[in-house]
């Protein structure tokens, strides 16, 4: 059995694997020895209650700022589409307390989320900055 990377490994894998995907020099040339990904996808499906923590963890991480849209439209957003029923309270109440959770959630779609799921998560995100809504308000 397979245990997943211990949170702050994981949280820093992820960042390396976006970090190296976003440079233009790397656009459309794979990096098997980057892991973060695959890693972070593979926990998700198999250790969603590891995957949330890790998701939290990468939030609050300053060096995953440049890539939260891709943490909110990858594992946050598989998270919901694959756990959504046994994790929108814990989403909304983090959402309810944390500010920049709820901006996140602003880069979520709903990929594989059940319409309720989505509901809920729609009457909580924040999409101010997202997709051209304006960020003041």
């Amino acid at each position: 059995m397979t245990s997943p990377l211990p949170v702050p490994q994981l949280v820093e894998e992820w960042i390396l694997w976006a970090s190296w995907q976003a440079a233009p020099e790397n656009k459309g040339t794979p990096n098997n020895e980057l892991i973060g990904f695959d890693e972070f996808e593979w926990i998700v499906r198999e250790h969603p209650e590891h995957a949330w923590k890790g998701i939290l963890a990468t939030l609050s991480d300053s060096r995953a700022k440049p890539h939260l849209a891709v943490l909110a439209a990858g594992p946050l957003e598989d998270l919901l589409s694959h756990h959504g029923t046994a994790f929108i309270e814990r989403v909304e109440r983090e959402a309810e307390l944390n500010p920049e959770f709820a901006s996140l959630l602003g880069g979520v779609w709903q990929f594989e989320m059940s319409e309720e799921v989505w509901a809920r998560v729609q009457a909580i995100w924040d999409r101010r900055g997202w997709d051209g809504i304006a960020n003041d308000g």
